[in-house]
């Protein structure tokens, strides 16, 4: 329970940092440090998991990186009818390959660790997930309240 409060505490202020290069080390060793924790993983287990998770971890990120390049020059409020159609099937596909990696890294997972272990993984992740995103709102919210403080602090000065 230490290490899961120590854990938080990291991803608090990991949150409050820019998108930088270190601050995105710190996520991922924040993140491997709850997966680790929850998945209760052997010295045997971890040597062999990490790797595949990894791997697993990048072609997740190329699958979603090749849609967001699509959709980043995408507005359906001007394309055309066939190109709305066209944005859509893309989706469909991208779900498709991201279950088909899911499936794939799955399988291949299950060889080192248990159901059990696997089932842990994707609850930690999405914790992960939840948790880094509530912080994250936080401190906008923390920047939003200060920002509004700093003008009425201007408009008194005025």
């Amino acid at each position: 329970m230490k290490k899961f409060i120590g854990l938080i505490v990291m991803i608090a202020s990991i949150a409050s940092l820019a998108q930088s290069p270190e601050a995105m080390k710190k996520i991922e060793a924040a993140k491997i440090a709850l997966i680790t924790e929850r998945l209760e993983l052997s010295p045997e287990q971890a040597e062999k998991f990490w790797p595949i998770y990894r791997e697993f971890g990048k072609q997740r990120q190329e699958v979603r990186r090749d849609f967001d390049q699509a959709r980043r020059n995408f507005d359906p409020n001007k394309a055309s009818e066939e190109e709305n159609k066209k944005m859509l099937e893309m989706a469909n596909q991208v779900k498709e390959r991201q279950l088909k990696l899911e499936r794939e890294y799955s399988d291949r997972i299950l060889k080192v660790i248990s159901s059990r272990q696997l089932n842990n993984l994707r609850k930690a992740e999405n914790d992960f997930k939840e948790m880094l995103l509530r912080r994250i709102r936080a401190e906008q919210m923390k920047r939003q309240k200060q920002r509004r403080n700093d003008g009425r602090l201007n408009d008194r000065r005025n």
